[in-house]
């Protein structure tokens, strides 16, 4: 016959029970957390260009696309969706940590269903930018053309979800604008625009032209808006080479044109919010956190950061990247995955930067 063993028993406090409870609780990772309440916003919805689009080109006659390998590399199933990275980018992740959704897909793709609408989409365009030159040349999506695209969201979402809940969606939503980097760039090659605008004129006239946008952003019923400032362009692998010498120095012309708008954002930024108390318009600051990224790469565990993955990694972006090229053999050493748009783990750290610092300012 076998044996009964009788166990002890013992009188646990409730309130250490509860301890217990809360203790192991905060031990579960951050996504058990969040799969088991609300997400912070219902959607994320994107505007701006290469580093947002997450492949809105692959539906346009343009050559800035990105859906060929070696794109997407690291990507789920090693997809070339026409995210311009070796993986995902900024949005889907700030989408992720927000326990929203894991992949910000693009408007214009033809697989969307309700749920991709109901909790955001980008309407961001490689080569596009505030300077409706830029996006001409490069036959990318105007900025105030994603406004139009946006338009048409909302009125599928009220088809969707009623005018009730579409509407709430659209105010409690995080706005993400990231734009202004093609500007720079094409401002430095097009020999047209600089006898017309010096630098300073033309920060100005780009600060205008978003302020523009972000109004009319507002008005269509955007509350909280994340604005990225430019990053230190002169700094990106491609314009070293165009403008930093022999030696692939910072072109310290791009950056001074990017410090400059970035101080006129700013205050734009203050004086739009100032504005209207039931809206905020929030500076992201890129320069300063990728700028530390390119010149101190051993901090973040990075070995290259003057040059791309894809190829030489001096020039090579888009088509210039492609199945041909030579690819590094360890991504998680480099900075950049082509030259001009960082790697999949380096948006990791500035989404993360960005987050810890920023994010309590539009929640």
């Amino acid at each position: 016959m076998a044996s009964i063993i009788s166990l002890p028993r013992y009188n646990i406090p409730l309130k250490t029970i509860s301890t217990l409870i809360i203790f192991l609780l905060q031990l579960l990772p951050d996504r058990a957390r969040r799969s088991s309440s609300r997400p912070a916003v219902p959607a994320v919805i994107v505007f701006g260009d290469s580093v947002v689009d997450p492949g809105n080109n692959n539906y346009i006659d343009t050559p800035a696309k990105g859906n060929f390998p070696p794109y997407g590399k690291d990507f789920p199933g090693h997809e070339a969706t026409g995210r311009f990275s070796n993986g995902r980018i900024t949005p889907d992740m700030m989408a992720s940590a927000l326990g929203v959704k894991e992949l910000v897909p693009a408007y214009l793709d033809t697989r969307l269903v309700d749920q991709d609408l109901l909790t955001g989409v980008s309407f961001a365009s490689a080569a596009s930018g505030f300077d409706p030159l830029t996006s001409t040349i490069a036959l990318a999506i105007p900025m105030m053309k994603q406004l139009d695209m946006f338009k048409e969201y909302k009125e599928k979402l009220r088809k969707i979800a009623g005018e009730k809940k579409a509407a709430s969606i659209i105010s409690e939503s995080l706005y993400m604008v990231c734009s202004g980097s093609n500007d720079v760039a094409e401002y430095f090659l097009d020999p047209l625009r600089r006898p017309i605008k010096d630098i300073a004129t033309y920060s100005e006239f780009l600060m205008q032209t978003a302020s523009g946008f972000l109004q009319e952003l507002v008005n269509l019923g955007a509350r909280r808006v994340g604005v990225t400032g430019l990053p230190p362009i002169g700094c990106l692998p491609s314009q070293r080479t165009l403008a930093g010498g022999v030696l692939r120095r910072c072109a310290a012309n791009r950056n001074d044109l990017a410090k400059k708008y970035n101080e006129k954002l700013k205050r734009e930024l203050n004086r739009l919010t100032a504005k209207d108390s039931g809206t905020k318009l929030i500076y992201v600051d890129m320069y300063s956190v990728l700028l530390d990224l390119i010149q101190k790469p051993q901090k973040y565990g990075f070995r290259v950061s003057k040059r791309g993955c894809c190829g030489t990694g001096t020039l090579e972006v888009a088509k210039l990247c492609n199945r041909l090229c030579h690819v590094c053999s360890n991504v998680s050493e480099y900075l950049f995955w082509d030259s001009y748009h960082p790697t999949e783990r380096a948006y990791k750290i500035i989404v993360d930067k960005i987050i810890q610092r920023d994010l309590h300012l539009l929640l």
